[in-house]
């Protein structure tokens, strides 16, 4: 079994309370420790495209999270970007980190780590301030990184920046201004993150592996399938048997299925503002879909997934319940 080989590894340790080691390896991947409960288990919640200053019912959202999270004794939370509309964050000393954080998600079980990817909105202001330690010694729960990973025992998450994979926004500068430092070029950075994607699964040994990213691979919804992930990663999903594939983006809660693959494609993009009625329910794969505001739940044995869709008010709108040996034999 091959296992993560980095060049110039150096060890950089944040607060004690994160309880969390990086390794740098590349420019872009870092590796992290999260520890599963003793009995080796691990839950968490998934919210995405929330940062509204607890409008478009951003805070009932948080709320029900806050009660789901209590029930399941949650390990953390995961971002799937578009963390602070509308333009992202103007910088490390921006009110609306606080606005739309820190005093949005007060309950008890929501005061663990956030890990959180950055989205197109995000990238529209400024991207690297998200990624500033400044935040995290404003708010300890806070981290976002370009790309990386998770070690959380029987599970590997493999954390991706998808934003400068999407073309368009290189191509139409006057609609959008985009935080392109320490990404561009384009080529050379999707290149770079692709080689350190591949490398991470390809060494991984964990029972569970999950990519988190914001944009869609395939979505039924209002930007529909993004091609450049549906050439450059999904291939690479399907060959290392990554088992679930979570994004945002499009501000709904969906479920499809791939066509070649067990791989479960799975969006939580419903943190605040939604878009009724705007789905194909016909999208090839479509298992579930809800266009409403909601969030997402998975818990996880060495065995076992359980996976919820809820909606605004905390009801269950979808389970999924995957035996992991049924599902590495299909």
């Amino acid at each position: 079994m091959v296992s993560f080989s980095y060049k110039s590894m150096a060890l950089v340790l944040l607060p004690s309370i994160l309880a969390l080691c990086f390794i740098s390896s590349s420019a872009e991947f870092h590796r992290l420790e999260h520890a599963a409960k003793n009995d080796g288990s691990l839950s968490f919640l998934v919210v995405g495209d929330w940062g509204r200053r607890g409008t478009y019912n951003q805070s009932q959202v948080a709320t029900q999270m806050g009660r789901i999270g209590d029930k399941l004794d949650i390990n953390f939370v995961i971002s799937t970007g578009d963390n602070f509309y509308d333009d992202g964050l103007t910088g490390v000393e921006d009110k609306a980190f606080q606005e739309s954080f820190t005093n949005i998600y007060t309950a008890e079980s929501l005061q663990k780590q956030w890990y959180a990817v950055l989205g197109n909105h995000d990238y529209r202001g400024d991207a690297v301030a998200q990624l500033s330690p400044v935040l995290r010694k404003l708010d300890s729960r806070w981290l976002c990184l370009r790309s990386y990973v998770v070690n959380a025992e029987i599970v590997e998450f493999f954390f991706v920046d998808t934003t400068p994979f999407v073309e368009k926004y290189w191509l139409d500068p006057e609609e959008h201004t985009y935080d392109w430092r320490d990404v561009a070029p384009r080529n050379t950075y999707m290149a770079s993150v692709l080689k350190d994607l591949e490398s991470a699964l390809k060494g991984s040994s964990a029972t569970w592996k999950i990519v988190v990213g914001h944009h869609t691979i395939r979505s039924a919804s209002h930007h529909g399938d993004t091609q450049e992930l549906v050439n450059l990663m999904l291939p690479m999903l399907r060959t290392y048997k990554v088992d679930f594939y979570i994004n945002g983006h499009d501000h709904c809660l969906q479920h499809i299925i791939d066509s070649n693959s067990p791989l479960l494609l799975l969006t939580s993009g419903a943190g605040s503002k939604s878009w009724r009625g705007d789905t194909d329910m016909n999208h090839d794969g479509l298992r579930f879909f809800y266009d409403g505001q909601g969030f997402m739940s998975v818990q996880l044995t060495p065995a076992d997934a359980r996976i919820i869709f809820y909606d605004v008010a905390g009801n269950v709108l979808h389970r999924l319940n995957m035996s992991k040996e049924i599902y590495a034999a299909i």
